[in-house]
């Protein structure tokens, strides 16, 4: 594309005050990097692209599925089945074919820093929590910004993790939620969400991209903004102006155990050698349950359990977060048990 073309298509953004084509042209180097390409990457990754983003990185291993359809509006009948970044790539290649757009897999501990590292500042859309500690302790690492967005049926919160500003970094996520147990938070399939609040927040995490890259206006950083679209309020929480968490290293529960696929596990659920352990809350077992039997993980972690040394035990929960917390504690407590975790939980399992 030339200059004049350059010109024409950002021609409503460049008089912007403040902006210009100074602006433009920090848009067309910038690398920016999303984290899943749901409710909130497909809007935050849509007007990131229609402003001109020179980088675009896409991290999701999903693919699309009917459910997605009613929130995540780059996808639509016919992708069923596709991987969500491949059709996600073609999509925004025909609203900006300028924008260099890269397909990540999924992110997990094994790639988070050699894929963070690329990129000059991270977008969280992602829906789990392994995810979101995962990412914001590899930002903390490597030094980079963190837009950090979620949403839940009609509320959404938006901040901006560990901006650098005189030789200090501005708080992260683990200084605000050092641990969260998701025993009783349900995601998007499970506890719904209105579509029109994945646009809004996924708008607001690229409008704080665009700010961060141009250096333009005030950002949501030692802030957290909370949205309630029945409302329609919205609160500003402020916190301490730097980061007082110290991260050395990244870890995981799930890299201190062992796990299972879900080919494996369907093989041996009926296998009297094995005992199986539901470790999601009542209601989440009663709704929905891949059998053995309900210990709830607040009941579990408070009292010591004796399994049987001559069985094989599995733990599984939503995802594998809370069964892997569960699995290490077996493992002290039991220490001439096999123990083992169902990867990806019950949603992986679903899929």
């Amino acid at each position: 594309m030339t200059q004049n073309d350059d010109f024409a298509r950002y021609s409503c953004q460049i008089p912007l005050d403040g902006f210009g084509i100074s602006s433009q042209k920090k848009l067309k180097k910038a690398k920016v990097l999303i984290v899943g390409v749901g409710g909130l990457g497909c809007p935050a990754a849509l007007y990131l692209t229609a402003a001109g983003i020179g980088t675009l990185g896409l991290a999701d291993d999903d693919k699309v599925d009917v459910k997605n359809l009613h929130r995540q509006i780059l996808y639509k009948k016919s992708d069923i089945g596709k991987p969500k970044t491949n059709v996600a790539k073609e999509m925004l290649l025909q609203q900006n074919p300028d924008v260099n757009i890269i397909c990540h897999p999924r992110i997990v501990l094994e790639n988070v820093i050699k894929v963070v590292k690329d990129y000059d500042i991270i977008v969280d859309c992602s829906d789990n929590f392994d995810t979101r500690y995962l990412l914001n302790d590899a930002c903390v690492l490597t030094g980079k910004p963190l837009v950090y967005g979620a949403i839940f049926q009609y509320e959404g919160q938006i901040s901006v993790w560990n901006i650098k500003a005189d030789d200090t970094f501005s708080t992260n996520y683990r200084d605000i939620f050092p641990s969260v147990d998701d025993t009783y938070i349900p995601n998007c399939a499970d506890g719904g969400v209105i579509p029109m609040v994945g646009g809004i927040i996924g708008c607001i995490q690229a409008s704080e991209v665009i700010k961060y890259v141009t250096g333009i206006g005030e950002m949501l950083k030692n802030k957290l903004l909370l949205l309630d679209t029945l409302s329609m309020q919205s609160y500003t929480v402020s916190f301490p102006s730097r980061s007082s968490v110290k991260i050395e290293t990244l870890s995981s529960d799930r890299d201190e155990v062992t796990t299972i696929n879900t080919e494996d596990f369907i093989k041996i659920q009926n296998d009297k050698n094995y005992q199986i352990i539901d470790v999601r809350s009542e209601e989440e077992h009663e709704s929905f349950n891949l059998g053995g039997t309900n210990i709830p993980l607040d009941k579990y972690m408070n009292k010591k359990v004796k399994l049987d040394p001559s069985k094989t035990t599995v733990f599984y929960c939503r995802t594998d977060t809370r069964s892997a917390q569960a699995a290490k504690k077996a493992i002290q407590d039991n220490p001439n048990t096999k123990i083992l975790v169902l990867s990806g939980g019950v949603e992986g399992f679903r899929k």
